[in-house]
C-alpha cells in the first residue's frame, strides 16, 4: 500500500467569541475547517501558516502561539488502490492584524466566515475544528489532547 505524509499548519483565530472558518471543497467532501493548508517544501510551518489565512480569507495574522499537533492516519482510495494517508497538522493560536474578508479563488475553499463559537456544533466541519478548539482551550503542554500513545 502507498504510504502518503502530509504537513500542514492551521489557525484558531477567535475573537467576539466567533472563531474564523473556511469552507473546504474536496473532491469526497465539503465542510468547514481552520484556515491552513500545506507546507510547501523548505517552508516553515509558521510562514504557512500566515500565507494560507491570507490566500483562503484575505486576512493578515499574527501567529500568538503553537498549540499543538494533532496526528491522523487513514485509508483513503487512491488512483491504483488504497493510501495509507498520515495527516500530520500543527495548529497555532493567531490573531486577525489586518486585510480585509475576500474567499479563495480555483483553491480548496470557496468561503470563509467568523463563526459563533456556540454555532459550530450545528455545521458540518471536518474533526480538525473540534480537536483545535480544544487544543485553544486546554493548551496541554504537550501539545497533544492525551496522554495515551497506540500500542
Amino acid at each position: 500500500m502507498k504510504k502518503t505524509l502530509r504537513v500542514a499548519a492551521y489557525a484558531v483565530c477567535v475573537e467576539n467569541e466567533e472563531v474564523l472558518l473556511a469552507h473546504f471543497v474536496g473532491r469526497r467532501s465539503r465542510h468547514w475547517t481552520l484556515p491552513g493548508g500545506g507546507v510547501e517544501h523548505g517552508e516553515h510551518p509558521l510562514d504557512t501558516v500566515v500565507r494560507e489565512v491570507f490566500e483562503e480569507t484575505g486576512y493578515e495574522v499574527r501567529v500568538d502561539a503553537l498549540l499543538g499537533v494533532d496526528s491522523l492516519r487513514e485509508e483513503v482510495p487512491g488512483r491504483v488502490g488504497a493510501v495509507d494517508f498520515h495527516a500530520l497538522r500543527l495548529v497555532y493560536a493567531a490573531t486577525v492584524i489586518g486585510g480585509e474578508m475576500r474567499f479563495e479563488e480555483n483553491g480548496t475553499t470557496d468561503m470563509a466566515a467568523w463563526v459563533p463559537l456556540a454555532e459550530v456544533a450545528d455545521l458540518p466541519r471536518g474533526p480538525l475544528v473540534n480537536t483545535a478548539l480544544e487544543l485553544a482551550r486546554v493548551r496541554p503542554p504537550t501539545g497533544r489532547l492525551t496522554d495515551t500513545y497506540p500500542a
